[in-house]
């Protein structure tokens, strides 16, 4: 058993602890939301600690001495460990636990997913040093958009929560449902908005950055600026949706559940790219 498959599956349990802590400590959370907790500062411990795991077991999985290999389940564990770290940032500034609602246990299956499934595929011309900085790039801008779509969902749900009509007798049941509590560790929907759009530009920036990279290193290895292959195709529909939605918001002043369906189409083109159809070849076509 390869030391990349022991630190996965030991930042999976990390993740699954952390995931259980944090839900039972949001129910008690009523104390000023501005201000952190020692809860909250021990779960930022204990997510940095199991960052590091899972960032050794990356280490461990892809850089092979001078190679580097890639595979589905990798690309999900690089998505949610740089995503996660982003988090980890942005935290220090804003009150964004709620996310981790939805984070940890993601993070958690994708490390045990990559534990499950270590095969993974020699990366061809990896001395390339163009293609090194795209993949790095390339990984970064899949990290935040995935980040962008889990607060995008999770917008999305305190969005239809607070607009449900009241019923009485649901009252005391929605009070101590766990999206009414979530209200209660996250910033207002207004500033959560502000929150998603940064990240947003942050995100095409990365991805913009991507195709440039992406184009040049497949000129110096192939002679071809943009090779028409799928991962190329969905990358720049991702790039294109984000584009328009940014377009929208500040033309027409986008924003609600618009904004939410741009948003989750660019991340659906952005997973197709290729976690989507690499785990197609590898598992389904055994290409």
């Amino acid at each position: 058993m390869s030391s990349g498959i022991v630190f996965h599956a030991l930042a999976a349990f990390g993740y699954f602890l952390l995931s259980v802590a944090h839900w039972r400590h949001i129910p008690a959370e009523h104390t000023d939301a501005a201000r952190p907790t020692r809860e909250t500062q021990t779960l930022r411990f204990g997510l940095a600690f199991a960052l590091l795991l899972h960032g050794i077991g990356l280490q461990q999985s892809i850089l092979v001495g001078p190679a580097i290999y890639l595979s589905w389940s990798l690309a999900l564990s690089v998505a949610f460990w740089l995503g996660l770290v982003v988090f980890w940032i942005e935290s220090q500034w804003f009150r964004i636990d709620g996310l981790l609602l939805l984070l940890l246990p993601c993070a958690a299956l994708t490390t045990a997913l990559a534990a499950l499934f270590p095969e993974a595929t020699l990366v061809a011309h990896a001395g390339n040093p163009w293609l090194r900085i795209h993949l790095l790039i390339a990984l970064a801008a899949y990290a935040l958009i995935t980040v962008v779509a889990a607060h995008a969902m999770l917008m999305a749900a305190l969005d239809r929560h607070l607009h449900r009509p009241f019923v009485p007798e649901a009252a005391e049941q929605a009070t101590h449902g766990l999206l009414s509590r979530t209200l209660e560790a996250m910033p207002p929907l207004l500033v959560q908005e502000r929150i998603l759009f940064r990240l947003i530009w942050i995100a095409f920036g990365a991805l913009t950055l991507t195709v440039i990279t992406g184009s040049l290193a497949s000129w110096m290895i192939s002679g071809r600026i943009l090779p028409m292959d799928h991962k190329t195709v969905f990358t720049l529909l991702s790039w294109l949706t984000f584009g328009l939605l940014l377009i929208g918001r500040h033309r027409h002043g986008w924003r609600g559940r618009v904004a939410l369906r741009w948003t989750m189409t660019g991340f659906g083109f952005m997973l197709l790219a290729y976690t989507g159809t690499r785990f197609v070849l590898e598992n389904v076509l055994t290409r």
